[in-house]
């Protein structure tokens, strides 16, 4: 056996002993699957997300709406939490075992849990609720059904988001080491690679800045880069994903580790994590480059600001120190949970040479110490950062256009906290600053609502975000139309009432239901933009009914949309 194929071995065997102890410090055959169906992931637990990681795994539902979910073990439901976004309709289960699950994006509840949630939403004439019941009020066997699946929660396909969180501190755990069976011989897929000059003396290639670094495969699965010409302190990242069998999504991958001429320099591994920690994502991959490409790089070195727990055994935090004339080689391994992994080989010389591609240093007037509360004044525009807004020093690109809009650098840098953006609005009429207010643009091109405080002569937003902003007049109400009846229409035989709702600027703020002068309970369906009523909500008195919606936006126009309908009273 050659040496190449004697190291592959050994590196298999030891990934599925480390992956088989770690699963057995979780229960294996205390949770059943959740749903009645084979499971394919659409995604897995620890995935990057848009500034946050993925906390459980996405379990395809068929493409279709309305299968059977299951309480994965005895408990009871210790909270609900309806809302139009995130989770849309989630149902929390606690077990006596310590740990809690969730199930989430659900099209509705069993009769029980539908009946307790309703009541409480009407109590409170509100759509989105979130309730805690106490251990006694709803209990659950496992098998129960406990829901439906759906695609509630924005724009969001049909499948069912499913976890497992630590009851005492509500950590989120991969739900795969719980013996969750999903089929998986697919090792990941590593499609890019990166070379990072880390100080102002590092190079790769002459270049100071990141450097792209081409790899072959080989035929035994394995990448080799090209010999990386370097000098100094310097890091490496990847693109990679993984696939499990059945699907072509591009999930997450289980850890990535580096060795650096056979011992280990980084590793990091998404077994679990907390909710507070997850925005170091931001650091965990490279920003800029997502940003500008939407390609997410994870680095296989931690910038000193980067609190995440995922990194295990890292020696000087993933940093490579290159000396002249000397050989290094680098070892990067992508693994999943099932201990399927792909290695790039990358061969470095130390070579110290003229630097050809130096990094720009665009000085402006508005210098950032991000350790120091900073604040900036401009043509009726003011600017204020915490201290620790930002991970690190930089100049601020602080602009106010003839147009009036207000460009805040580029949305490349992350940010560790918000800040807050002042308008000054006291050449404004009090009648006109009732229909102004703040928008972000995205992607620098379309206005969206960043929520808007209003003062006597000023108006601020707090964001996370940074790039073009603007104070902008919206005089237009929102539209409502009917989406499935007619004015003065018997709907006797209809089980839902469905009202159209859109708004082309500010965006709807909020909307209130009510037949013969009674609040009632609509759903915002956002993909279709319908609030849907459902009949069965509730009885109604006599056969001729007034319906009225009122819709507000965020710049204080309302539009009140009413209609006849007759429907014959149910027995």
């Amino acid at each position: 056996m050659s040496l190449h194929k004697l190291l592959v071995t050994l590196f298999l065997f030891i990934s599925i002993y480390s992956f088989r102890g770690q699963s057995t410090q979780y229960p294996q055959d205390y949770f059943q699957k959740p749903l009645d169906i084979p499971l394919i992931l659409s995604g897995t637990f620890g995935e990057l997300r848009s500034n946050h990681f993925h906390s459980g795994v996405d379990i395809k539902t068929q493409q279709r709406e309305g299968l059977k979910v299951f309480s994965t073990a005895d408990g009871y439901v210790s909270r609900i939490k309806i809302s139009n976004w995130g989770y849309g309709k989630a149902v929390y289960i606690t077990h006596p075992n310590g740990y809690t699950t969730v199930y989430g994006h659900l099209k509705k509840f069993n009769k029980k849990i539908e009946n307790y949630l309703k009541k409480r939403q009407y109590e409170k004439e509100s759509y989105s609720i979130q309730l805690f019941p106490k251990p006694e009020e709803l209990p659950v066997s496992k098998g129960e059904i406990i829901a439906f699946s759906g695609s509630t929660g924005g724009f969001v396909g049909a499948h069912l988001h499913y976890e497992i969180r630590n009851t005492a501190n509500s950590k989120p755990i991969n739900p795969l080491l719980f013996g969750l069976p999903i089929a998986d011989h697919q090792r990941p897929v590593i499609t890019t690679l990166f070379a990072y000059p880390l100080t102002d003396s590092s190079q790769v290639h002459q270049s100071a800045l990141p450097v792209k670094i081409n790899i072959t495969p080989q035929k035994d699965g394995t990448f080799l880069a090209d010999k990386v010409m370097a000098s100094g302190s310097i890091g490496f990242g990847i693109n990679t994903f993984d696939r499990q069998d059945g699907a072509l999504n591009k999930n997450g991958i289980y850890s990535l580790e580096m060795l650096l001429n056979g011992k280990r320099v980084y590793k990091h591994t998404v077994e679990k994590f907390s909710f507070s920690e997850s925005k170091y994502i931001n650091l965990h991959i490279d920003y800029k480059r997502y940003k500008e490409y939407k390609q997410r790089i994870q680095k296989c070195f931690i910038d000193p600001e980067n609190k995440l727990s995922i990194y295990q055994d890292t020696v000087h935090n993933g940093t490579i120190s290159v000396e002249d004339g000397k050989f290094y080689t680098i070892t990067i391994i992508a693994r999943d949970l099932k201990g399927n992994q792909t290695k790039i080989l990358i061969p470095v010389l130390g070579k110290k040479a003229p630097i050809t591609l130096a990094k720009k240093n665009n000085k402006t007037p508005y210098p950032i110490n991000a350790k120091a509360f900073n604040k900036f004044s401009k043509d009726g525009v003011t600017v204020a950062f915490p201290k620790n807004t930002f991970y690190h020093n930089l100049y601020l690109d602080f602009k106010v256009r003839v147009d009036g809009s207000v460009q805040i650098h580029k949305p490349i840098v992350p940010l560790n906290k918000s800040f807050t953006l002042t308008f000054d609005v006291s050449n404004y009429k009090p009648e006109d600053r009732e229909h102004l207010f703040i928008a972000y643009y995205n992607h620098n091109k379309y206005p969206q609502y960043s929520s808007t405080v209003k003062k006597e002569h000023s108006f601020y937003t707090k964001t996370k975000k940074l790039g073009k902003f603007a104070l902008l007049s919206d005089f237009k109400a929102p539209t409502v139309s009917a989406a499935n009846f007619k004015d003065k229409q018997w709907l006797s035989k209809y089980r839902y009432l469905k009202v159209k709702i859109k708004d082309d600027l500010s965006g709807i703020k909020s909307y209130r239901g009510e037949i013969d002068g009674q609040w009632i309970l609509l759903e915002w369906d956002l993909k279709k933009g319908h609030l849907v009523y459902d009949f069965n909500d509730k009885k109604l008195s006599g056969t001729k009914h007034q319906l009225k919606i009122t819709v507000s936006d965020n710049a204080n126009n309302t539009k009140i949309y009413t209609a006849t309908f007759y429907r014959k009273p149910l027995n």
